[in-house]
């Protein structure tokens, strides 16, 4: 087959793309990088006008004229490479909004893809309206909105999740839904907002290129290694405070015992290897399943703290632990690594675990033929 993925900002198009090569499929990748990520693509679309000066002026331009600059660079780019992007059996975007470009302008870019192409489907795999609709409702006890709805912290930190249910990007929700040939969650936080849907295909695993993960055999007789990595743009919806919270109470209860490393904002590049020496790492609490971080961490034979709720203890018949349920309570949090480093020996326990977990149903061909029989399977 000859397919098209649209899209990236966790590596998972990655992932499926050297699945789906693996297996003797013809698949490009294009994508904006994701920002400061920098991740792969065979064809990238550049962001511009996005830092200092230029910055400045895109916004005038915009309060001026409601023309947006970046978006309209970003498309003269997509049309430019118009003639590599026909004639593929499937073409699948990373989400509603592949290119993070202005709504007209998604809309002119998906309905090209969907013009010159046979199949077209939809991953529900980050914030979409569906999703965010899901989360603004008492669905669930919590989730990455949790902070907006208790009102702790302010609506504008949330802007970048709650858009998605505006006006326009109802707009672009509805135009994507009627012309895809189906949706797929990777996970299940975005399986449930997707239950009795008529164009949705099921929960296919996040694809995990194992083979590009180094395993480092840790000593546990020294300091235990606690990591965690901040995203600015998703602090508060992936909780990071209560993890804050809960290593300073660590660090003062166990000064010798544990060590701790933070980072920001790094490329991807940098980002998977910075923890390698860590035994713990610290991913998010607003979640019910893991998301593609953690799964990486896991595959390194990590304990990662981050959704390992009963849902998706269920969806996959697990009867002990591969990740620690992270919840945004900050005593449960203090708990569960005080219970670590006493007992490190669990520490290897659970990563192992973990990482025969990824191995088992993650893996990155095994997934990728899932996604072909999906694909083969959707009627037109």
């Amino acid at each position: 087959m000859k397919i098209l993925l649209v899209g990236e900002y966790s590596r998972l198009h990655n992932s499926l793309q050297e699945g789906l090569r693996a297996l003797g499929h013809q698949v490009i990748l294009i994508s904006t990088g994701d920002y400061f990520k920098k991740y792969p693509s065979d064809i990238i679309i550049q962001r511009s006008f996005d830092k200092g000066l230029a910055r400045k002026l895109k916004i005038a331009i915009y309060v001026l004229f409601k023309f947006d600059i970046t978006s309209w660079h970003m498309t003269k780019q997509f049309f430019k490479t118009s003639e590599k992007l026909k004639g593929f059996d499937v073409v699948q975007l990373i989400n509603e909004s592949p290119f993070g470009a202005s709504v007209k302008d998604e809309i002119k870019m998906i309905s090209f893809l969907k013009q010159n192409n046979k199949k077209l489907f939809l991953l529900s795999c980050g914030t979409d309206y569906l999703s965010v609709k899901h989360q603004l409702s008492n669905a669930n006890p919590y989730s990455i909105i949790s902070p907006y709805k208790d009102g702790s912290i302010a609506k504008i930190a949330f802007k970048n999740i709650l858009k998605y249910t505006t006006p326009p990007f109802k707009k672009l929700h509805q135009y994507v839904f009627k012309n895809i040939d189906g949706v797929i969650a990777s996970d299940y936080d975005y399986h449930m907002p997707l239950v009795g849907n008529s164009k949705y295909l099921g929960l296919i695993p996040n694809p995990i290129n194992t083979s590009k993960l180094s395993v480092f055999e840790l000593d546990t007789k020294g300091p235990i290694v606690i990591f965690m990595g901040i995203n600015r743009t998703n602090y508060h919806s992936k909780g990071i405070s209560y993890f804050e919270k809960a290593i300073a109470i660590i660090q003062q209860k166990f000064p010798k015992q544990v060590h701790i490393e933070i980072v920001e904002n790094l490329p991807y590049a940098q980002y998977i290897e910075k923890y390698n020496n860590a035994h713990i790492i610290l991913d998010q609490v607003f979640a019910y399943d893991q998301g593609y971080n953690a799964l990486e961490a896991m595959a390194k034979a990590k304990v990662v703290f981050t959704g390992a709720e009963s849902g998706f203890m269920e969806h996959y018949k697990l009867d002990s632990p591969v990740a620690i349920n992270a919840l945004p309570d900050v005593d449960s949090l203090v708990l569960a690594l005080e219970d670590l480093i006493k007992h490190p020996e669990k520490i290897k326990e659970i990563g192992m675990a973990a990482q025969h977990f990824v191995t088992q149903h993650h893996n990155h061909k095994k997934v990728a033929q899932l996604y072909l029989d999906t694909w083969k399977l959707s009627r037109l």
